[in-house]
């Protein structure tokens, strides 16, 4: 006995397998939705407005912003499945993160095309006085020194204030036209004057040409000596930047700063592409695993949150600093540092992000299938056409809506809080869908938002100060919130069990990826073409037209009969019970007679 105690307690311990919280699990998603949410919307929303600060223009910018939306249909699925096969997700995940964060400051390096560029309010307020006063300043002790005192009047100073604020750029430039304008329009009134005064003036002149002469030919040695030794000024080396980008290519600046941005923007969508889906599938069959995948849509409320405090603080914090940061930077370039910052803390959410990878689900035939039950649903294709259409026309609002608020005096102040607004009224739609559902069906529903949508482009074309696009920005809990809840209705109609993510994936991708595309593409032509307050205009005639086919498309089409497993199974079993409960009963009452008489039976004999 006791060799066997022995042996048993040299038997190991078996380990216990760690429980799944699932409570943890969600805080942790939710923590990596809101701060990934809230980076992109530091920055994403604001991107088209750099883009104008630098000077490009609106068919450059929407060339831009379709080539981004291109990037990201064709390569997120690509990497969420190489991620996928190779089991390195959480590794795409951090380098997704990283390496988007260093490809958007890349952005920064890349001076603008023109001099003219646009710097928002601050051209005309504090940039231009600053500017002014800086001209005026470095301006004084030559007017001082090349003329006499009473030559420097009134119009000497209005030019400095006027004339130079157009080019900020080239402060030598202006100083020299300053004083030659000056001094054409100061001769002018001593040349009809008496003959003293010209003599008087004639020498004074002179002495200030041939004092310009020899400062002009003291520069240029000057210059040739740094040359020589190898040194070059700032200005220099952006000429030579651009003389080398010219002799590689025969295009002007704006061309090419404009293919710099579109290299550089497509780099960055590819690098943050892969973030979202990888994140998505990993959490989806973790959840799916520990039977809670019903729960995984409790995560994206927190992405709408994150996206409102991301927009709406970035507007904040920009419209409180200066207009030039550092003395040299723009403000806008606060956006990009929000954006590396907020990746950056994500960081930490995205280490201990729960991820599991089931290899049995296949993902692309998954897709597949739901792109074939999308097809096989004539409802279900209307509903795509709409999210495509409804695609292309956010694409235009969410382009050129801030270059539009921004010609109407609005700061990054009225922008944020817009966009914080239309976002935190999307995210109430979940709390009036019981009562909608019950007024309207989910078809009903999607013309609504579609309508609700038109109407606010056709407001946006008729903005006329700086808070004017409040009000409309509240029609976002009909426009996005209704339309992207019956799209959920039509993908639980359209899917069978198991696929509804697969098949509102193929929605969110025509929506977002290839509707956006092609919006932004026709919206920086229509811009360039037209102006902003048409493409407003003609957005809401096309959403409106559609608006008027589709309920007599959805009449018109034919509806598929789903069969439902569940109300057959309940059937057979009703059935089932009526044929065979008369041979139930008898067996029961066998039975309890046969357990009476054994007990009358048993009792005898013990009598």
């Amino acid at each position: 006995m006791s060799k066997k105690i022995r042996r048993d307690r040299k038997l190991p311990i078996m380990k216990r397998n760690k429980q799944i919280d699932i409570q943890r699990a969600l805080a942790l998603a939710g923590t990596f939705n809101f701060l990934c949410s809230c980076a992109r919307a530091c920055l994403l929303p604001f991107l088209t407005l750099y883009f104008r600060q630098r000077g490009l223009t609106p068919a450059m910018t929407g060339i831009i912003m379709g080539t981004k939306h291109l990037v990201g249909l064709a390569w997120s699925p690509v990497a969420s499945m190489l991620s996928k096969h190779y089991n390195k997700r959480r590794v795409v995940i951090n380098g997704s993160l990283v390496c988007s964060a260093a490809a958007a400051l890349l952005l920064l390096f890349i001076p603008p095309a023109d001099v003219h560029a646009q710097t928002g309010n601050c051209k005309m307020s504090d940039l231009s006085s600053s500017q002014s006063l800086g001209l005026m300043s470095s301006a004084a002790p030559s007017t001082s020194a090349r003329t006499q005192p009473k030559l420097n009047t009134a119009p000497v100073s209005h030019t400095a204030v006027t004339f130079p604020a157009k080019t900020l750029a080239d402060n030598k430039s202006a100083s020299v036209l300053m004083n030659q304008t000056s001094l054409y329009q100061h001769n002018e009134p001593h040349r009809q004057s008496s003959q003293e005064n010209v003599s008087a003036a004639e020498p004074n002149i002179s002495s200030s040409i041939v004092h310009h002469n020899i400062s002009s030919s003291a520069a240029r040695n000057k210059r040739s000596e740094e040359q020589q030794g190898g040194k070059m000024t700032e200005e220099e080396k952006k000429e030579s930047h651009f003389e080398f980008l010219g002799s590689l290519k025969m295009m002007d600046p704006q061309h090419q700063l404009f293919f710099l941005i579109l290299i550089i923007v497509s780099v960055w969508e590819s690098a943050a592409a892969p973030l979202e889906w990888t994140a998505d599938d990993g959490l989806y069959e973790y959840l799916d695993f520990a039977d809670a995948s019903d729960r995984y849509s409790s995560t994206a409320v927190w992405g709408l949150l994150g996206a409102a405090c991301g927009v709406g603080g970035a507007g904040l914090l920009v419209s409180q600093l200066n207009c030039l940061v550092a003395g040299q930077f723009p403000r806008s370039v606060a956006h990009f540092y929000c954006y590396a910052c907020m990746a950056a803390l994500a960081l930490p959410a995205a280490a201990y992000l729960p991820l599991y990878l089931n290899k049995k689900r296949d993902r692309a035939n998954a897709l597949l299938k739901a792109v074939q039950l999308v097809h096989g649903s004539p409802h279900a294709l209307l509903c795509a056409a709409t999210t495509l259409l409804v695609g292309a026309a956010g694409s235009a609002v969410d382009n050129f809506l801030l270059w539009q608020m921004q010609d109407h005096g609005s700061s990054e102040l009225h922008m944020g809080l817009s966009l914080a607004l239309a976002l935190l009224s999307q995210a109430t739609f979940p709390l009036l869908a019981g009562r909608v559902s019950k007024l309207l069906s989910p078809g009903r529903v999607l013309v609504v938002g579609v309508a609700s949508l038109g109407l606010q482009c056709f407001y946006y074309s008729f903005l006329w100060g700086p808070w004017a696009a409040m009000p409309a920005q509240v029609l976002s809990c009909f426009s996005s919130g209704a339309l992207w809840w019956a799209v959920k209705v039509q993908c639980e109609e359209v899917a069978t069990p198991g696929a509804e993510r697969s098949v509102r994936r193929v929605y969110s991708t025509f929506s977002l990826y290839l509707g956006s595309g092609l919006g932004s593409f026709a919206g920086g032509f229509v811009v360039q073409r037209f102006g902003l307050p048409w493409l407003f205009r003609g957005v809401a005639v096309g959403v409106m037209l559609w608006c008027l086919c589709l309920p007599l498309l959805q009449w018109r089409a034919p509806r598929k009969c789903r069969i439902n497993y569940s109300r057959l199974l309940a059937a057979d079993a009703s059935e089932a019970s009526d044929s065979d409960s008369e041979q139930e009963r008898d067996w029961l009452e066998k039975a309890m007679e046969d357990d009476r008489s054994n007990n009358k039976y048993g009792r005898r004999i013990n009598h």
